[in-house]
């Protein structure tokens, strides 16, 4: 697929045509992998000093093989449309993990995977799209001091 505004006229012209379908939930693929702690660290965060289990983010760098898999097995099931595996690859959500540093990296090496998986699998009569993904943060944006009353004053 050539440029962005090629790929983005493509889309506009399917919509406009038929129903476009998008990806499923990443976390529950990631899930049925039953991962270990090993393979969310890898040989490059084998010695961080916090757990990694669970930061499905850092995936895409320590295992884009499963994350590929998972890219492929949607669009061979059909997906028009697969979401890059970032999720939580913000600095509030990495900050749990000691990971915050890394955000710009996983975001980037997400989209790369995932726009290289779907060139992979686009075809002329059926091109492949990819949406950026940015889920919740762990933190509350409430200005209340109590969550469950939002109306107290501070």
């Amino acid at each position: 697929m050539s440029s962005a505004a090629t790929r983005l006229a493509l889309l506009r012209e399917a919509l406009n045509e038929r129903i476009v379908v998008i990806d499923g939930a990443m976390g529950t693929m990631i899930q049925s992998l039953s991962l270990s702690e090993n393979d969310f660290r890898g040989d490059r965060f084998a010695d961080h000093g916090q757990a990694l289990f669970g930061n499905n983010d850092l995936l895409s760098l320590t295992r884009p093989d499963a994350i590929r898999a998972i890219h492929e097995a949607y669009l061979a099931a059909g997906a028009d449309i697969i979401e890059t595996n970032t999720f939580n690859a913000n600095a509030f959500s990495q900050a749990d993990y000691g990971l915050e540093a890394y955000v710009e990296e996983l975001n980037y090496t997400a989209a790369q995977l995932a726009r290289d998986t779907a060139d992979a699998a686009a075809r002329a009569d059926s091109p492949r799209w990819v949406a950026g993904v940015l889920g919740p943060t762990s933190r509350t944006a409430s200005i209340s001091p109590d969550v469950n009353d939002a109306l107290i004053a501070t």
